[in-house]
């Protein structure tokens, strides 16, 4: 019977501890303020936005709302994140991605100050994550190693698959696991003989962006499966890049989808603010 990871209960236990952090700190005089930039109202976004504001007021944090019109040119988006940048009373800047199309997205992510990029997006904290110092870490993938970790999941020496080489989640995924002592393979559209290489993971980490694409036939006996997708099916109901009911039966632990590891992204964006109101 494979275990179920709860990603709302460690997510929950992360902000918890949080949140006395952020008590002690602001007893010592220490204030955090995170800046949340969105431009234009996609929808889906806009929830995300909201989530944030929400878990900043339960940790104890001030959130800056800066939601600018579709139409915000580039330069007065950079002159925004200028400001914040100098602004003393501001640690972290997020600017909610993807941004519209008339605006270059990697302009704009090296524009944010190392410093509070509390992402983890900017090309000096991708760099440190892949020499080994400290700096922040895209939340996402410092999310799954929390749910391994806090599920008693063994890391070391371990095989793992981690399929999608993406910025923001494949490629610092890889190299935490490396941290971690595991032995990595990442695989992706290019890569031949996914089925037989997914075999042999005692940790599969699928971020593939395409929904149940992963079935049983994927899956080692005993493998723990992280899921990464959120999707919705015909029914209109999410679901992830995994077909969950049918690798469950496989697999020794699993994340479901929703409530697998979509909490835990906001719980680590919220540690990386708290990290930086400690710096």
């Amino acid at each position: 019977m494979a275990q179920i990871i709860d990603g709302k209960r460690i997510s929950q236990e992360i902000k918890d501890e949080l949140r006395e952090k952020v008590a002690s700190l602001k007893a010592e005089g220490k204030e955090a303020a995170l800046a949340v930039i969105q431009v234009g109202c996609d929808p889906a976004s806009s929830v995300y936005v909201n989530n944030k504001k929400k878990a900043c007021a339960y940790i104890g944090i001030e959130s800056l709302s800066y939601e600018l019109p579709e139409e915000t040119t580039e330069a007065e988006l950079l002159a925004l994140i200028d400001k914040l940048n100098n602004d003393n009373a501001v640690n972290g800047i997020l600017v909610q991605l993807p941004v519209p199309a008339h605006i270059n997205e990697d302009k704009i992510i090296q524009a944010i100050s190392p410093e509070k990029d509390v992402d983890g997006f900017h090309p000096e904290n991708v760099g440190k994550l892949v020499i080994g110092e400290e700096g922040f870490v895209s939340c996402t993938p410092a999310g799954i190693i929390q749910l391994l970790k806090r599920s008693d999941i063994e890391i070391s020496g371990k095989n793992c698959v981690v399929i999608g080489r993406s910025n923001i989640v494949g490629k610092p995924m890889a190299l935490l696991m490396l941290r971690e002592n595991a032995t990595v393979t990442i695989a992706h559209s290019k890569t031949q003989n996914l089925k037989e290489l997914c075999k042999n993971a005692d940790i599969l980490i699928v971020a593939i962006g395409k929904p149940q694409y992963i079935t049983a036939e994927y899956v080692k006996e005993g493998a723990v499966v992280i899921d990464v997708g959120i999707h919705r099916d015909a029914a209109n109901k999410l679901c992830g890049d995994v077909k969950y009911d049918e690798v469950f039966p496989v697999a020794s632990a699993i994340t479901p989808v929703p409530g697998g590891v979509g909490p835990m992204t906001i719980a680590m964006l919220m540690n990386n603010c708290v990290a930086s109101m400690s710096r």
